[in-house]
């Protein structure tokens, strides 16, 4: 039944394009012929021209460039467990535990130099007695932390070895949104872990929290408690920063990487000395808005500030390098080593890429009139 009521309602439209063709066959308006396929074929040169592109060669089939840059770079990423010592307070009271207990953690690393240089994070091998490193074909070597940097997380582990796999090191200056980003890592206690996602954005210094000193990659692979220290890959195979953090999310989570550029800088610095340096001039930072612009100028008598966007200097140090090279309480920022700033992380950045004892210029505007400073950072100065 269902069937012939189906047939039924096709009926009408069968007769319809009868008529439709009848109609075209019997009348001298070409374009019928046309629709209905028996016109005569309107000549190549004549058809609109939609496309100028080159051709494109076919795709071959075979190994795409994720598993090209994991076979590259896949046999120097390493395991990395430690034990630390931990003192228990309530330790052989009542017969209960031992006073000193032993805790064991996990992380990933990558091998940079065949003599065993290693790089991976600081919280991975902080306070750590004893570091085991552990290659993809089985070798497992004694490690000796050479020295880490807890304001940027980036350690150096050396382990006792030669013509080991390294893994090349890339360029993490010209990093765009959209590009591959591959990390290799131990996560969750399972080795040589593979997870593939695009750079979802760059130079993250509020990732995780106010004050970094790290523009950060963002991306959206997988990373898992132990990929902290592994590498973050490109298409190319080559490393462009250390997995260093994550931040969940419903539905998701962000993983965010120190850049293998300043990660190598810091890495030369602990290298050459053991520890690394960071350049400091002395000033307190306030993101500065229209609005508070002119809440600023109707209640103080001593700041008279644009009303715009930018960086105010709220503080500054008393005998710092910036007091020194005579920045003052409301001066406006506007460029670091001639490179212009917009918020108060854009400042810190740049003088992280200044050196200590070295002169850093600085512009500022104050009372409306533009001036050029100099500035020599001198040490930040250590906690304890």
């Amino acid at each position: 039944m269902a069937r012939a009521a189906h047939h039924r309602q096709l009926r009408p439209f069968q007769w319809l394009g009868i008529g439709l063709v009848s109609l075209g066959l019997s009348g001298c308006d070409p374009s019928w012929q046309q629709r209905l396929g028996i016109a005569p074929d309107i000549t190549p040169n004549k058809l609109p021209k939609i496309s100028d592109g080159p051709l494109a060669p076919p795709l071959k089939p075979g190994r795409n460039v994720i598993v090209s840059a994991v076979e590259r770079v896949g046999p120097a990423v390493v395991r990395i467990d430690t034990v630390k010592r931990v003192n228990n307070p309530l330790g052989g009271l009542f017969g209960g535990a031992p006073s000193i207990q032993q805790q064991q953690g996990q992380g990933s690393g990558f091998i940079t130099r065949s003599d065993g240089l290693i790089f991976t994070n600081q919280h991975v091998v902080e306070g750590a007695d004893r570091v085991s490193v552990t290659l993809p074909d089985g070798r497992r070597f004694r490690g000796k932390v050479l020295g880490g940097d807890p304001l940027t997380d980036v350690a150096v582990v050396k382990v006792v070895a030669d013509k080991l796999p390294v893994t090349p090191l890339g360029d993490s200056n010209d990093l765009k949104p959209g590009e591959w980003a591959i990390a290799i890592g131990n996560p969750l206690g399972l080795n040589n872990t593979v997870t593939a996602g695009i750079i979802s954005a760059v130079d993250r210094t509020n990732a995780l929290g106010s004050g970094q000193r790290v523009p950060y990659i963002q991306t959206d692979a997988a990373v898992n408690p132990g990929n902290s220290g592994g590498p973050l890959i490109n298409a190319a195979g080559q490393v462009i920063g250390i997995n260093t953090a994550i931040r969940k999310a419903p539905g998701a989570g962000l993983s965010f990487a120190i850049p293998i550029n300043l990660a190598k800088r810091i890495a030369q610095q602990i290298i050459s000395t053991g520890r690394a340096s960071h350049p400091f001039i002395g000033v307190r930072l306030q993101m500065l808005t229209p609005q508070l612009a002119k809440e600023i100028n109707a209640t103080s008598s001593r700041c008279s500030v644009p009303e715009t966007n930018g960086v105010l200097v709220i503080e500054v140090v008393e005998n710092s390098p910036a007091s020194r090279a005579g920045i003052r309480a409301c001066d406006l920022i506007t460029a670091v080593n001639g490179k212009r700033v917009k918020e108060p992380s854009d400042v810190q950045l740049g003088v992280d890429r200044g050196k200590v004892g070295e002169d850093l210029p600085l512009t500022v505007q104050r009372n409306g009139s533009s001036k050029e400073l100099t500035v020599r950072p001198a040490e930040l100065p250590r906690k304890g």
